[in-house]
């Protein structure tokens, strides 16, 4: 029964991620969808790009919870079902999973940002806040979005394994699933880092930024 319980969690939060927020949250608003336009990334990036800042703040908040959601539900109800930490790593890697293949839009998701910055959370508010801000520091100097996102997921276990024993304890099941999230998100972004060794990748604030976010 104690492995039943997390592979019916990881089921679970594969399907809250599977939920293609900005595909849904463009519906409802009546606008565009985001796979038809820009980068066709269904991310909040691409969503602004619809002139909708309302739908993209929305989309980056739905795909942050249905990253933390599974990883915090764990974390505080599932001890009694024999769901720790490694529970808290296989849901997270589930969910993000889910954002980047969803089921229930063919396939077709988005490049993982916001989901993974919502798991980092899950696992710690102060590993989100650091990953956060490795994020708002790189891209206020270098005003590349892509950048940002890889430097900050990259950086998420080196927190993670840097402050095991003050401010957390490290489990190394967590760890893999960190460094296997940011592994996924830098293939996923393998156009943006192209495009960065070119010097051809947008800037933050550009007009053409919006086609090649990275969320």
């Amino acid at each position: 029964m104690n492995t039943v319980y997390p592979l019916l969690a990881a089921v679970a939060a594969y399907l809250l991620g599977s939920l293609s927020f900005a595909v849904i949250v463009t519906r409802v608003m009546g606008l565009s969808d985001p796979r038809t336009y820009g980068s066709k990334n269904p991310g909040a990036t691409n969503v602004l790009r619809s002139g909708s800042k309302a739908a993209a703040v929305l989309t980056l908040l739905l795909d942050a919870v249905k990253g933390w959601l599974p990883v915090f539900a764990v974390r505080v109800w599932g001890a009694p079902y024999g769901m720790e930490e490694g529970t808290m790593a296989l849901v997270g890697v589930a969910a993000f999973l889910g954002h980047l293949w969803p089921v229930f839009f063919r396939f077709e998701g988005g490049k993982g940002v916001a989901t993974a910055l919502g798991v980092v959370v899950g696992v710690s508010g102060w590993l989100g806040l650091a990953a956060g801000a490795t994020w708002i520091i790189v891209a206020f100097f270098f005003r590349y979005s892509s950048l940002a996102s890889l430097v900050a997921a990259v950086f998420a276990p080196v927190y993670y394994l840097i402050a095991s024993g003050v401010v957390w304890y490290a489990d190394a099941r967590i760890t893999l699933a960190l460094g296997v999230m940011a592994m996924l998100l830098a293939w996923r972004h393998k156009d943006n880092i192209r495009r960065l060794l070119e010097g051809k990748e947008s800037r933050l604030g550009s007009k053409s930024a919006g086609a090649r976010g990275s969320s």
